[in-house]
């Protein structure tokens, strides 16, 4: 059971300028990218929902200082992807 991952075209410039500034981190995106495809509910990820400016947003784990921003539609299997960075970025 996958999950389709939506990249729009803000998600994939935050992306490319995430991948410049932190290239030692590009296994970990990746992989969280992977398990999140796979399974979002994964502990690894640390899946969780936002409150406050960013409520209806979810929020997953790379490691312990930075964050994948997304919309999780659990229903129709989508999650589209919204913003990564370090999570005072972020949030």
């Amino acid at each position: 059971m996958t999950y389709q991952l939506i990249y729009t075209d803000s998600y994939l410039k935050r992306a490319a300028r995430f991948a410049r500034k932190h290239p030692e981190l590009l296994s970990q995106y990746e992989k969280t990218l992977r398990i999140l495809e796979l399974n979002p509910h994964h502990p690894a990820l640390r899946l969780h929902q936002l409150r406050g400016k960013l409520k209806g947003l979810h929020s997953v784990s790379i490691n312990i200082s930075y964050r994948i921003t997304l919309e999780f539609y659990f229903s129709e299997k989508e999650i589209v992807l919204v913003n990564v960075g370090h999570h005072k970025e972020v949030y």
